[in-house]
């Protein structure tokens, strides 16, 4: 069983962001009198920044009779801005496994995009850049653990969905407080 460690950490922010009605729940026409405009975000780009897997104790490490390897997981969340409604949103995420106290992998990934966050007030740009953004990369680096590590020889590593929402309000109240998965 697979256990997961994720902490969570930001960098400034500052500029104006948008969310989306989707995303926020809000209609696609400025507020009737006030002529306010909408929130949106977009996804620019997103991309591998950086990469590795080591399988350091194959071709042994591989062997089925060797039992189900111990799982850690840490996830941490960058942000910073790029200037007026641009921000860079990183998900870094490590997992290792061990058997008997031998490393059998170690995945290194940090998977970033570019969003742009438009007409959002300030005081929301914070919970969209370390919040709603990570929720929109997770599923694709999650997929890239998973390749990895079927790649290497394993069953695929499946991370269980983070709760970045829990993680943010567990930060803010002063305590960095990861959260477990079994």
């Amino acid at each position: 069983m697979a256990k997961s460690d994720s902490k969570k950490k930001s960098d400034s922010k500052k500029g104006h962001a948008e969310a989306s009605p989707k995303a926020t729940g809000a209609s696609e026409k400025a507020d009737g009198g006030g002529g306010e405009a909408v929130p949106k975000i977009s996804v620019r780009a997103q991309y591998i920044k950086d990469f590795s897997f080591e399988n350091p104790a194959a071709p042994q490490s591989l062997s089925d009779t060797a039992g189900a390897p111990k799982i850690q997981v840490n996830v941490d969340v960058e942000a910073k801005p790029l200037g007026e409604d641009h921000y860079e949103v990183s998900l870094r995420i490590n997992a290792n496994g061990t058997r008997e106290e031998s490393t059998i992998f170690v995945v290194e990934l940090i998977y970033a995009g570019l969003f742009a966050l438009e007409n959002f007030p300030k005081d929301r740009l914070e919970a969209m850049c370390l919040v709603e953004c990570p929720r929109i990369l997770f599923p694709f680096a999650r997929r890239v653990i998973a390749d990895a590590t079927r790649e290497g020889g394993f069953p695929p590593l499946l991370l269980d969905p983070i709760d970045f929402g829990r993680l943010f309000r567990n930060n803010r109240g002063g305590g960095t407080a990861p959260e477990k998965k079994g």
